[in-house]
């Protein structure tokens, strides 16, 4: 676990560790201070004699002048009063500190996620679900945040342990070694029943929380869907025992999570009563000798107690959102595309030679692709479906890599150096349009810096600026999924996107495939004539759509023909 946390964790984090680590120890010495001091208080308060009797306080007493022994407790206590404030202030400041390094890794651990995934290679991402993604960046980070604040606060905790139980030793080794082993038995015990069954109600959590958020984005994905098929009773129902297995996961950790401090502190007052009964036995009298002792040992149960407790409390939690530490360090350990910004130009020809791909090992998609497309060209590639087409189009934008052979753009080799100026002079028009629920504007922009000019000429060469303009412009809502626009107009929305960089290459994946005959010839008539100076590949089923194509190619079982 150490490791893979440590591999989370930058230079700077580590260092900042570092130094609260060594703040801990520093309080866990003034805690330690804060109970050792009561003792010798109590004493001199109900013995003013050891005032004179004891060296140090006799030496106390003069260097100051003391007048009177009552002059002498009072100020005694009133140091420790000033000192008790002093403490809590320090562990006031100490606790923010670890919150503060704690809290703020929830930023850092969900944005390294989210740069991850959007920097994997396409063929892995299509192979994740989303909803996993989603859950892993809200979910999973917030999680792994409370388990390295868990980590923290156990550390912190076991230190004060260590040096209130040196003084107890110090004190009496009998009474704190009978204390040590009923802790230690007390610890394994719940280690062994408690910890464990929260650790697997941990697992349960992540398992039923994935389900969970895939329930949810495929139910508000197919909304329509749902409504037409009248199948709100099965998704509810499914939604339901994730939903319910979930919270019973949280149920059981938090119940339990309870289990320790409830035992200790029986165990607490058990040791209490047993130490005073001890004393009242072994000396066979009563107990006013031995009232310092017995004070620092209640006032150290007292606050080893707690200690104790969190270090369980903390544990538990640990092993709760342990799955969240292996789902978050697994997600980081995906290679991102490392790309180089060489450019590259295209003037004459793409051109692929020998290309083979395969999405799993021993199942070749693509079978030795020779091809050339000049620049200019109106090609389409047809086929039946599963045939490779859109793999084909997805190697030549760049989006794959093939196994084996070359892509080269005019005699140039697109590799991991010059991929990425290479997808910057494609434009995409996909079968399945998606419009996030933002204005006109920001949809074509989409992240790039919003030129109002600019996007009015895309819209008005998609043919849909007018349209627009009766209602708000380049500032009109499109709803999520763009579902205040018909199919054209989303049609034509992400032909302007398309367009909006002014791209050399324009791709039609089975864009107009779900539009009416008549509304497709539109949309054709208007891509054809904004592609005029642009090289076109279509990706198609219809032949109409394709009838003005220079060149056709079939492909069948991966080959081209």
């Amino acid at each position: 676990m150490i490791n893979k946390l440590r591999s989370l964790l930058t230079k700077r984090d580590k260092q900042f560790l570092l130094g609260l680590f060594l703040f801990s120890i520093v309080i866990s010495v003034i805690e330690t201070a804060g109970i050792s001091v009561i003792m010798p208080f109590i004493a001199v308060a109900t013995d003013f004699t050891l005032i004179h009797t004891n060296e140090y306080y006799s030496y106390i007493y003069e260097i100051f002048d003391f007048s009177s022994d009552v002059g002498f407790v009072v100020t005694f206590g009133m140091i420790l009063v000033v000192f008790y404030i002093f403490r809590s202030v320090i562990n006031l400041f100490y606790f923010y500190l670890l919150n503060r390094f704690t809290q703020g890794r929830y930023h850092l651990l969900a944005y390294r996620l989210f740069e991850n995934y959007m920097g994997l290679p396409y063929k892995e991402f299509v192979k994740r679900n989303s909803s996993t993604l989603t859950k892993a960046i809200v979910n999973e980070a917030a999680n792994l945040t409370t388990l390295i604040s868990a980590v923290l606060f156990m550390m912190s905790e076991i230190f004060i342990v260590i040096f209130i139980y040196t003084m107890m030793i110090y004190v009496n080794y009998k009474i704190t070694f009978l204390l040590t082993i009923i802790l230690l038995i007390n610890a394994v015990v719940m280690i062994k029943t408690v910890s464990a069954k929260i650790k697997k109600a941990g697992a349960l959590r992540a398992q039923l929380q994935e389900k969970f958020y895939e329930v949810v984005n495929r139910s508000f994905g197919n909304f329509k869907l749902i409504k037409l098929s009248n199948h709100d009773d099965e998704i509810l129902k499914e939604f339901s025992k994730s939903s319910f297995g979930y919270a019973q996961a949280n149920i059981t950790n938090a119940t339990l999570g309870q289990v320790p401090r409830l035992f200790l502190e029986a165990v607490g007052f058990g040791i209490i009563v047993f130490i005073i009964t001890y004393l009242v036995y072994k000396y066979q009298t009563n107990i006013a000798g031995a009232l310092a002792i017995i004070s620092m040992f209640v006032l150290a149960l007292y606050r080893l107690m707690p200690s104790v407790n969190r270090i369980m409390a903390s544990y538990n939690q640990i092993m709760f959102y342990y799955k969240s530490l292996d789902i978050v360090h697994s997600d980081l350990m995906y290679d991102s595309e490392v790309l180089g910004n060489k450019e590259i130009f295209f003037k004459n020809k793409i051109e692929l030679s020998n290309i083979n791909f395969e999405y799993e090992e021993h199942d070749s998609i693509l079978k030795n692709i020779c091809l050339t497309i000049n620049k200019g060209e109106k090609i389409a590639f047809v086929g039946e479906s599963g045939s490779g087409k859109s793999t084909l189009v997805d190697l030549i934008i760049g989006l794959y890599k093939p196994k084996s052979g070359s892509l080269k753009i005019d005699n140039q080799l697109v590799d991991d150096e010059t991929i990425k100026s290479w997808r910057t002079k494609i434009g995409y028009i996909p079968q399945s349009v998606y419009l996030f629920d933002g204005t006109v504007a920001q949809n074509i922009a989409f992240g790039d810096k919003i030129e109002e000019a600019k996007i009015v000429k895309v819209l008005q060469q998609a043919n849909i600026y007018e349209f627009l303009k009766e209602k708000k412009g380049i500032h009109t809502k499109v709803g999520e999924g763009g579902v205040m626009l018909s199919g054209g107009q989303k049609q034509r929305i992400a032909i302007a996107r398309a367009l909006y960089n002014n791209p050399e290459v324009l791709v039609l994946d089975e864009a107009t495939s779900a539009l009416d005959s008549e509304t497709e010839e539109k949309i054709m008539d208007e891509i054809y004539r904004v592609s005029a100076d642009k090289t076109l590949i279509i990706i198609a089923h219809r032949l109409s759509t394709i009838d003005r194509c220079e060149k056709v190619y079939n492909i069948k079982n991966g080959s081209l023909l």
